[in-house]
């Protein structure tokens, strides 16, 4: 069976605040309601959030305004190079995930989730070009132009 609900915050993969949503009835009733997820889709709460609906519209359209600089943020970028020990093929030691271009990304004041950042196959082993992905708002997608250069070894 399933149960509607009213999101009461913005829950990835689920949706966002004040959207009605239909779960399994286990699910809203043992996790999202009691943590305070959502509230049961019942006249009482479609009422509440009648009167919120401008407050709702007014973040939503805050946080598709904060995307959109982001996404002009990271495709400024000319190329966000990271600097990894690699062999003379070009074969890395090591790899490079969303963890390591989320923190390359940090060092250049951007901000992003790690896991919205969507690396081909999870990890990048060898030295080049990327163009990764990054998951914004809603449907929104950056481009991020990945440079994966060997870092200078010293051969004695």
């Amino acid at each position: 069976m399933a149960m509607k609900i009213i999101l009461n915050q913005d829950m990835a993969n689920l949706g966002e605040e004040g959207d009605v949503k239909s779960v399994a009835d286990g699910y809203g009733r043992n996790y999202l309601i009691p943590k305070g997820l959502a509230v049961p889709f019942t006249k009482k709460y479609i009422n509440i959030f009648e009167q919120k609906k401008d407050l709702i519209a007014k973040k939503k359209e805050e946080k598709k305004q904060q995307a959109l600089g982001l996404k002009e943020k990271i495709e400024s970028l000319e190329g966000l190079t990271v600097l990894m020990p690699a062999g003379e093929s070009g074969k890395l030691f090591g790899s490079v995930n969303n963890s390591v271009i989320a923190d390359a990304l940090a060092k250049e004041g951007i901000t992003v989730e790690r896991k919205k950042i969507e690396v081909p196959e999870h990890t990048l082993k060898m030295t080049g070009n990327y163009n990764i992905k990054i998951k914004l708002y809603n449907n929104q997608t950056a481009v991020l132009k990945l440079v994966i250069a060997a870092s200078e070894t010293k051969a004695e």
